[in-house]
């Protein structure tokens, strides 16, 4: 017999002799009162309101990203939500449409925040970050063919949302700190424009979902496979570090 088994037999015969010793302790029938369930904490009312909102994005997220602005309904989006909750928080369709982009541009933002660029040398530190743009480029496609769908619209709805550009600049800030690390330690070149490198990278994460589809057929590369985009975020790595690593 095991050791905690036999442990939990002894508490529970410890438990019935102290029943029939002390009867007023377990009840009036001498019997050990059941506890009750410890009840759920009750969300707060901010919290119950962030996750109604998160529900609709997430629905509304699909249908954009299916069918555009354009061809999304709010009626298709309600069949799975109710239309009362989501003009209870959104004034319409193209207030949805906004928060989902804003959602999906913060999302990304915070998940390179989130990497580690304080390890290792510079290069270290912006290999990490490249990779791992392209495989939450990869990982994330809604947010692709959200930005596809607002240059269509010419970014119209993107200017509306107040305090996005300054929310962006977050990965110029981190590419900034990598530039000036590496140039403190002699490994990368000089002049570096922050934006330029942000703007190479996620063109080349871009283009491994944007493209996809067209690019399997023409050419047979299955892009999307986790092998491809691990082989894909290393090359886009080697190809960005020797460009910044280059001697005029």
């Amino acid at each position: 017999m095991g050791k905690a088994l036999e442990t939990a037999r002894a508490k529970r015969a410890n438990g019935r002799a102290t029943a029939r010793d002390n009867p007023r302790a377990a009840g009036s029938e001498g019997v050990l009162p059941l506890s009750k369930p410890e009840k759920p904490p009750r969300r707060s009312h901010a919290e119950a309101r962030e996750q109604a909102i998160n529900q609709i994005i997430d629905i509304a997220t699909g249908e954009f990203v299916e069918k555009g602005l354009a061809g999304a309904r709010i009626d298709e989006i309600a069949g799975k939500a109710t239309k009362r909750k989501i003009y209870y928080y959104f004034e319409g369709k193209d207030e949805l449409y906004r928060a989902v982009l804003e959602r999906a541009y913060q999302r990304v933002r915070e998940s390179e925040s989130g990497v580690d660029i304080s390890a290792g040398s510079a290069v270290d530190a912006l290999r990490r970050l490249i990779e791992h743009d392209v495989r939450y480029h990869s990982q994330h496609p809604e947010l692709v063919r959200l930005v596809m769908n607002e240059n269509i619209h010419r970014a119209e709805h993107l200017k509306q949302i107040t305090g996005l550009p300054a929310g962006n600049r977050k990965v110029i800030e981190i590419l900034s700190t990598i530039i000036a690390r590496g140039e403190a330690e002699g490994t990368f070149r000089t002049g570096i424009d922050p934006v330029e490198l942000h703007m190479t990278m996620s063109a080349l994460s871009f283009y491994n979902v944007s493209n996809q589809f067209t690019f399997a057929h023409n050419f047979g590369n299955d892009m999307s496979s986790p092998e491809a985009v691990e082989r894909r975020a290393r090359q886009v790595a080697d190809i960005i570090i020797a460009w910044v690593t280059r001697k005029d």
